[in-house]
């Protein structure tokens, strides 16, 4: 299916711009569309050369945490829920750990954390992988449930509606929660339903109860404080828990006796091979993304939704946030790029603005989580997880502008 998806992105570019030099009498075509080729293959090593160092640090923190045995306590912990959700993993195996890390850190809008740690999390589950170049089914639900990535405290959203002068930055807070939550049932659900996994029952009830707990105690008290202080104090709080958590892991090492320090460089080395991996499959995958950008194939998409709206008399505020969601899956910088753009050009507090950042928060970018989680093990065949990781976004999105419209209007 990627391989389909990504020559059709290839096609439809060379045919818009085909068509907008022959016919629409522009002679940038094909050179603006040349340039987004370099361009995204220039970004693309970039944003590997960032993570190496990010990949470094939080690979060496969990070299400790599992060498010390932290990862398998949690592993322990969410060994039932994951019984149910991934039967092919065994019971208290390192992925679960890594992979609960990973989740928390993801709730907490730290994407710099969460990252390493799926990455981690996907080379585990991969020494179960009897098939090394087919995702297995605990690989597709793993990277399902990143690309819907519940977020509890959008804490850059929030930031940047500061920035730019709202009058209540933290009015996301309760939208991209409600969307973000839309987005990781459907997504876990499409994935239940293909895989045959039984999700309702006692287990994972009792499991979802407890998370909403949390999630709620979270969100009364966040709600207790005034308006202006809740982005500030989100901000704080996470950040609090991420340097709270390393602190924990070296602790935790050094009681079991570690020698911290070279456990810690021993794992920081893994950061650079990982990186230097996956940089062929961001340039395939951002090369395709940037022609069809520039071939303005997303662009006409939101005029045509725009036209079939207004001819059947709808509403059409929403067009504006179109651009914003059609980018979300493929591209989170574009996405944020344009999610700015809108925000500027309507009004940080507009309809417009507050549904872009509803939508903003409310997925993960689905295409960049594949490539590289999957890209980083070396998965080429990935069966439905990008149909579902899309199942995932799509619900996250329509569930962002209808919670825009009903909080907002």
């Amino acid at each position: 299916m990627l391989n389909i998806i990504w020559l059709f992105f290839f096609v439809i570019a060379f045919a818009l711009a085909t068509f907008d030099w022959l016919f629409g009498g522009n002679q940038a075509a094909f050179p603006d569309l040349v340039k987004s080729l370099f361009d995204m293959a220039k970004l693309s090593v970039t944003i590997a050369i960032g993570l190496i160092g990010v990949l470094a640090f939080w690979l060496g923190l969990l070299r400790v945490a599992e060498k010390s045995g932290l990862v398998n306590k949690l592993a322990r912990l969410l060994a039932p829920l994951f019984t149910k959700l991934m039967p092919e993993v065994p019971k208290g195996h390192p992925a679960l750990g890594s992979i609960s890390m990973n989740m928390a850190a993801n709730m907490l809008g730290l994407d710099n954390a969460a990252t390493p740690m799926g990455i981690r999390a996907m080379e585990q589950l991969q020494e179960l992988n009897p098939n090394k170049s087919t995702a297995t089914n605990a690989q597709i639900l793993f990277l399902v449930l990143n690309t819907s990535a519940v977020t509890i405290i959008p804490i850059t959203i929030m930031l940047y509606r500061a920035q730019m002068g709202a009058s209540d930055p933290a009015a996301i807070f309760l939208p991209i929660l409600l969307a973000t939550s839309a987005s990781t049932f459907f997504g876990l659900l499409a994935v239940a339903w293909i895989q045959k996994l039984s999700i309702f029952n006692r287990v994972v009830g009792l499991y979802f109860i407890a998370f909403a707990s949390v999630i709620g105690s979270l969100v009364t008290a966040l709600f207790m404080l005034p308006a202006d202080q809740m982005s500030e104090v989100s901000s704080a709080l996470g950040n609090f828990l991420l340097m709270g958590a390393i602190v924990l892991i070296l602790l935790h090492g050094w009681r079991r006796k570690l020698a911290v320090y070279e456990e810690f460089v021993e794992g920081a080395k893994e950061g650079f091979k990982v990186a230097v991996t996956i940089i062929p499959y961001l340039v395939a995958m951002l090369t395709a993304i940037g022609a069809l950008r520039a071939s303005g194939a997303l662009d006409a998409f939101a005029s045509g939704l725009s036209w079939i709206f207004s001819g059947l008399g709808l509403d059409t505020r929403f067009v504006e946030a179109i651009p914003t969601a059609l980018m979300k899956p493929f591209s989170g910088s574009g996405a944020r790029a344009m999610m700015l753009e809108t925000m500027e050009s309507q009004g940080v507090d507009s309809l417009a603005g507050y549904m872009v950042a509803t939508i903003q928060g409310s997925t993960e970018t689905t295409f960049y989580v594949l490539t590289v989680y999957f890209g980083a093990v070396g998965i080429k065949k990935v069966r439905h997880a990008l149909a579902c990781g899309l199942i995932a976004d799509i619900a996250g999105i329509v569930a962002a502008i209808s919670l825009a419209y009903w909080f907002f209007t």
